[in-house]
């Protein structure tokens, strides 16, 4: 799907989008209780809620995995990098054109796609081990409650990941409107745009994996899991 040819995003996209970023952006909200969280939790009460986090990350890296994951994703789409932004850093005129900037964000976005997979075994191993000091508040503590929670536990790691395979991928395709877009800026690198991709995807797949959770708690006995669907329920 070429950049020029997808549609404008509707505004219950845009809105869905705007309601993850708020909740996931810092990684603290919708978690009642914080101050507890030092404790761990029992295996079992915290089964429910791993199988959550799990199915919920499950979902949202199927969809990234996907060559074009990030960009038909209502919520995970990368928006233009600040790097290719930043006033005074332009050698050229060629990222002042909207066609090639919106080429550029298409390619963008494909290029996430390599760091996605890398992250995803990340998530899913963190979700076996993280601490889970209070199952029954992250069941009852909002649509991305279990999601704030192993986004805060991971910190930076998905962003770390990515950078080198997202680097590879770039240095490996030598895509041509990619290589415009680096060499037109003073002083940027493949590695320093890998770095700054890496930060975009980083949020697109919080905000992916939040919105998958979201689904679920509106719909539980759609997982066919009757562990979650019970605690769910309950909660």
């Amino acid at each position: 799907m070429a950049a020029e040819n997808d549609g404008a995003e509707t505004g219950a996209d845009w809105s869905r989008r705007g309601v993850l970023m708020g909740l996931l952006a810092t990684g603290v909200l919708m978690l009642p209780g914080c101050s507890t969280l030092a404790g761990s939790g029992s295996s079992a009460s915290a089964d429910p809620v791993r199988r959550l986090m799990r199915t919920s990350s499950e979902r949202a890296f199927a969809w990234l995995g996907q060559p074009e994951g990030f960009w038909t994703s209502p919520v995970a789409r990368i928006p233009m990098p600040v790097l290719f932004g930043r006033p005074g850093r332009t050698t050229t005129g060629v990222l002042k054109s909207k066609a090639f900037r919106d080429k550029l964000q298409y390619q963008l976005n494909l290029f996430a796609t390599p760091g996605a997979r890398a992250a995803g075994p990340l998530v899913l191993k963190t979700v076996q081990s993280v601490a889970i000091p209070n199952p029954g508040e992250v069941l009852t503590g909002g649509n991305t409650a279990a999601t704030t929670l192993l986004r805060r536990a991971m910190g930076p790691a998905l962003v770390n990941a990515m950078i080198p395979e997202i680097e590879r991928a770039i240095n490996e395709a030598q895509d041509s409107t990619l290589n415009q877009a680096i060499a037109a800026l003073k002083g940027v690198t493949v590695q320093d745009t890998a770095h700054a991709l890496a930060l975009d995807a980083d949020n697109g797949i919080w905000y992916e994996i939040g919105a998958a959770e979201a689904a679920i708690r509106q719909d539980p006995a759609e997982t066919g899991d009757a562990v979650l669907i019970g605690a769910l329920k309950k909660g």
